[in-house]
Formats: structure tokens, sequence, C-alpha cells
């Protein structure tokens, strides 16, 4: 690295999206000095359906200190559920759920954090990263050390990559394809979303009707879904949208999250940790607490004088995280297993009551272990049902 001399931080966060904004803000307000680095100038397009459950809105207000901003955060009162294009009962109520443009949102974000003492490198690619020396070095050749290092750089993490060999496990990831079409009509608070559960093969496809525009998109494991693109087409002639607009992708790590995720000094948070809910895809609540808890940990061990003690500061805090992701993977079976898909449909579309408690998983009001429950009280029912029907 140039022997120039370099500018040194308490934290330095790469990737400024909601994990690396929440754990500046978090490193802030316990007084330590934070740089945060992306590649991207803010605001900034990010593939994303946007959907802000309260299990999100809580962290949100907890780091941020701020009240939903009617500005930012559209609220939505009704969602349906579909498979093979029909719906499993009439539409439900939502509880605390609000849609948001990533490119606001995000931006938002970030001035929290400068506002609170971050220093934003944004709009600067990172030319070398040499963790054992503590150092990066950006395209501008500025050169910034320090003592903890949080990678928030998503899926495709560099951090990750230094740390681990490789970003993600390519057996095991997830893809999504989204579009953002014309508002066909005027929205309010009581237009629905609509999640079709067979979608893309073990994964599912979204509709989200937005201000500015119709949210569209698919995700599944990417082993499972070859054709993809024709899944998307055909999720769109279902809809009767065939607008002719761009067609973004990314992958995403759909449950398959890295049980250490980092060493030392140097934590992964976010979708650079593997969190997301692989049965709801949720990704942004997961961002913020882990942002945050990366951040606590950092501050624990600078403050015990061992720096190196933040990995496993941190590897407890996420332990229910974990749990949650660990108990999602056992229940996707039951939803997108082809011979088992029947009786979730049964079971889903005739229950109000398992509709309503996976929405209040949703917002955070219950754990996966209360869904759990109900899916294993009602699956015997459904599996007689479906015999009795065929004989």
């Amino acid at each position: 690295m140039n022997p120039q001399t370099p500018l040194y931080f308490d934290l330095i966060i790469i990737g400024a999206g909601p994990a690396g904004a929440a754990a500046a803000m978090t490193a802030r307000k316990n007084a330590l000095s934070v740089a945060l680095i992306d590649k991207a100038e803010f605001p900034r397009d990010k593939l994303c359906g946007g959907l802000i459950t309260g299990r999100a809105r809580a962290a949100y207000q907890q780091i941020f200190d701020e009240n939903i901003n009617p500005d930012l955060f559209e609220a939505r009162h009704r969602i349906g559920f579909f498979m093979n294009g029909e719906a499993l009962g009439p539409q439900q109520e939502m509880p605390d759920a609000h849609l948001t443009m990533r490119y606001d949102m995000d931006h938002s974000l970030l001035a929290f954090a400068r506002t609170a003492g971050a220093h934003a490198f944004t709009g600067q690619r990172i030319e070398a990263l040499d963790l054992k020396a503590r150092k990066i070095m950006l395209k501008s050749r500025q050169i910034l050390g320090f003592t903890a290092l949080i990678g928030a750089d998503g899926v495709n993490s560099m951090v990750a990559k230094e740390v681990h060999g490789r970003a993600f496990n390519p057996a095991k990831i997830g893809f999504a394809l989204e579009i953002e079409a014309p508002a066909t009509a005027p929205v309010d608070e009581n237009s629905a979303l609509r999640i079709d559960f067979d979608a893309a093969a073990w994964g599912y496809g979204w509709h989200f009707p937005k201000h500015r525009g119709n949210m569209i998109g698919i995700c599944g494991l990417q082993a499972s879904n070859p054709d993809m693109k024709p899944r998307l087409a055909a999720y769109l002639q279902r809809l009767g949208t065939g607008e002719e607009v761009p067609v973004k992708g990314h992958f995403l790590p759909f449950g398959d999250f890295r049980q250490k995720p980092g060493r030392d000094n140097i934590l992964l948070a976010g979708d650079a940790a593997g969190l997301v809910d692989p049965v709801t895809g949720e990704g942004i609540a997961y961002a913020l607490q882990s942002g945050q808890m990366a951040a606590m940990a950092v501050y624990r061990a600078i403050s015990g004088g061992n720096p190196g003690a933040a990995c496993g500061h941190y590897v407890k805090a996420l332990a229910p995280i974990h749990r949650s992701i660990r108990l999602a993977r056992f229940i996707r079976p039951v939803i997108h297993a082809r011979h088992l898909q029947p009786f979730f449909k049964k079971s889903f579309a005739g229950s109000r009551r398992l509709k309503q408690e996976y929405l209040r998983m949703l917002s955070g009001e219950i754990e996966y272990p209360r869904l759990i429950w109900l899916f294993a009280a009602r699956l015997p029912r459904a599996i007689w049902r479906h015999f009795r029907a065929v004989e």
C-alpha cells in the first residue's frame, strides 16, 4: 500500500445500505469513530421489493430514533396469497406494513449516519484491503486504518471473500428477478399486496403496488430455477403486466447464513452474513438488527481492550436470528416441496388463523415456533382430507 499516513477509525464499515447505516449509527451512539465506504453515490437504485414489516419498523425506530416518515414509507393494510393462480382465501388484514423505495430509504439512512458523525466515503471503490495490517486503500489512493471492520457489502461481499474464501455457496444461493412497471391505477393504503407461493421453485413471487410504480418480482433457489426468466415472463402474464421494462437480477442468500460471520475484529452483517429469511425473503429487518448487533459487539470488544473478541460477542448476539432462520428452513419444504404443496395449499387456504399468525410473525409479534406448531397441527388434517377426496 501507499506509505502515506492513513486516517484511522475505531470502525470502518464497507457498504452503506441498511446494515451499514445501522452499524454506523449504533457505533456513533457509543462514541466510536466511524467511516462508511460504498462504491455507489447515494441515492442509488437497489433491487428490492421494499416491504417494511413491523419487525423492520421496530428496528428502524430503535436504531435511528425516528418514526416512519410518510413521505418515504407508504402504509399498506391488505395482502392476498395465491398458488397456481388461485387465491388462497380472501385478502387479509396486514398489521403494521409499509412499502418504500430503496432509492429513497437508503439515502435517508445514510444521512442519519452522517448527521450522527460518521465519515462517509461514497462513490469510492476499494483498491486494496489488507485485513492483517488493518488498512484499506481507496481508488483515490486515500488510506484508511481501522481497529475493527464490518462488511455490510451485500451478497457478493468482498469482506466475506477475504475472510471465508468466497462470498456465498453457489449450490445454496437464491436468485431474484424484478421489474418496476409503470403504475396502472391509483394506489392507497388499501391497495393489496400479493404473494404467489409457486411463482418460482422453492420461492415465491410478489406484486407490490406503489405510488411510483408496481414492483413485481420472483425469487427462489438458483439451483432449482434454471428457467428463471421464463418463470418471470409467465408470472407477468398471470398478472396481466407485459410492459417492456428493464429486468434486474441479483443473488439472494436464501437461508444459507454463516454460523460464524467473520473472525476476530472482522464481522459480516446483513446479506453479507446470509441473513435473509428463507420463507418470507425478508432481509431488511435482519440487516438493521445485525448491523446494530455488529456495532455493539465492536464497542464491547474495544471497550474491553480486546478488539479481537468482537466476533465472539457478535455470534452470541446473533443466536436468536440464526435460530429463526434454522426454523424457517425446517418449515420451507412444507410450502415448496412438490409432494407437500397440495397439503399446504389446503391448510393455508382453509385457515384464516394460519394466515393471521403468518402475518403476525412478519410483524414481529410472534416467532417461528408458534407458526411451526400451527402447521404441524393442521398438516395431518389436510392430508386426511386429501386422501378422502381422491377415494
